[in-house]
Formats: structure tokens, sequence, C-alpha cells
């Protein structure tokens, strides 16, 4: 059972500094009722009174960290979430890297989903890849989270039947099959996407994207370490490639290296040189 005051101005401090420090997270006045709750909720798990003794526990124990950090990730994801940006994926993005591609005749297209959560958007990408990659052509999707619990859910591939709403019908059909309770993605578009656990404070392992989708991330992120974020993906990707953040996003004011480009359909970066 939780203390009367499980939780001081001084637990806060240190929970949202140790936060910052291992994920990059920054928790404000304005969203410590997320904290509050999710580590309520925790600390009953693990049967903890206080969260100073919970906080002693994950400074010492790492797995345990890890947990905290799944617990507080909030993920909110649907299929073709945001359409606009698959249709310049699709009517301006792709043709623009084809081009570019053919001529130099690599013929393989990679995409990482960073922040994929429970793997809608890398899935969305993989269909319609499939859908408007003629052969030759190849697609390899790497999808990161830095949710253990979510990318579980991703590589499973089930989705209840109220999940898979945003999906076309014509999608549905070629590319779910029908399981109890809801649809599971075929093989043939879940085997190109490799999920992997990846902390978007640290620099990436990858290298070589053509395309880096991160939406609705950087804004859990100060400026500085939005920054660092987006130098990571510079480093990431290829010398002619596009970055996709949150429609509510911008990279305006930090000093990168990325290009703004607007299309009909949406606004994006790229990075061209």
């Amino acid at each position: 059972m939780l203390d009367a005051n499980f939780f001081t101005d001084v637990d806060f401090e240190n929970f949202r500094t140790l936060l910052y420090k291992e994920s990059g997270i920054n928790f404000t006045e304005t969203n410590k009722p997320i904290l509050v709750q999710r580590l309520r909720v925790r600390l009953q798990e693990c049967n903890v009174p206080t969260a100073k003794a919970y906080y002693d526990i994950i400074t010492q124990n790492k797995e345990e960290l890890k947990v905290f950090l799944d617990a507080i990730t909030t993920n909110l994801t649907w299929f073709f979430r945001n359409q606009p940006h698959f249709d310049a994926l699709e009517k301006f993005v792709l043709p623009e890297l084809m081009k570019e591609k053919k001529a130099r005749n690599d013929f393989t297209v990679r995409i990482w989903s960073a922040g994929c959560s429970t793997g809608e958007e890398p899935y969305t990408i993989s269909m319609l890849l499939a859908e408007k990659l003629p052969p030759p052509w190849r697609a390899e999707i790497v999808a990161s989270d830095l949710s253990l619990k979510c990318l579980m859910t991703a590589k499973d591939a089930f989705y209840e039947k109220s999940r898979i709403s945003g999906v076309p019908p014509e999608y549905l059909k070629k590319y779910f099959d029908e399981v109890e309770g809801g649809f599971k993605v075929k093989e043939t578009i879940k085997s190109r996407i490799k999920f992997d656990y990846h902390n978007l404070k640290n620099a990436s392992p990858w290298r070589n994207f053509d395309i880096v989708f991160c939406r609705n991330v950087l804004i859990y992120f100060d400026e500085i370490i939005q920054r660092e974020v987006v130098n990571h993906f510079w480093d990431s990707m290829n010398s002619k490639s596009f970055l996709y953040i949150g429609h509510s996003e911008s990279l305006f004011g930090m000093n990168t290296k990325f290009e703004f480009v607007k299309t009909q359909w949406t606004t994006l970066y790229k990075k061209w040189v």
C-alpha cells in the first residue's frame, strides 16, 4: 500500500532529472500528472511504498529502469496516421528517390521508423511500398522504440478490429489475415521490417537511410535534446534523403542542416548534399 505522501516535490526533481539524463524526455509541471500516475501504478505493481524507495531501486537496477521508461512512454498511433504524409511519400518522395538511386544502380529503399510504438507506422510504410515499388526495387525498414512492451506488440503483428479502422479495405484484404479477435499482418509485409530497441537520445547504430519517420516524438524533448536527436538522424541518413516529423513539430530555429520542403500534400525536410 502506498504512503499518503508517496511523491514529494523533491521526488519530482529527482525523477525528472534522472529521466532526462536517461531518455531525454523532459517532464515539466504541465505533464507532471502523467509521471505521477505512471509511477503510482508501478509502485503498486512492485509493492514499494514511496517514490523515494523506488528511485533508489531504479538508480541501482538498469533493468527496472528500462521497465519504468517503458511505463512512462505515451503510445498513441494508428494505421495511415496523417494520410497526407503518405500521399507525399507516394507521389513526391519515392519518385525523387527512385530517380536519384536508379542513376547509382541502387534499387533498395531504406527506411527508419523511429519511435514506432506498436508497429502501425512501419506496417503502413511496408504496405505502401509493396504497392508502389515495382521489381527490381525492394524495401528495408528498421522500426525502433524505447518501449520494449510496444516492440513486442509490434513484432506479434496482431491487431484487434478496433485498431485497423484506418486501413483501406483493399489493403486489409491483401495484407492481413483475419484471425480470432482481429487481424494479423501477413509475413510478406512483416518480413521486410526489423524491430529493435533504441533510445533516440543516443547516436544511431544504423546508417544509409533514404527516409526517416520520427513523428510526434520530438515534442517530448527540450530544444537541446531535439537538436541532438535531429543531428543523429542527419548522421544516419544518405546524402540524398528525406525526414518526416509530426505535423505539429518543426525544425524552425533549430539551426540544423536539413532543408525545408513544401509539397502540395504536406511539409517535410530533406538532406540533399
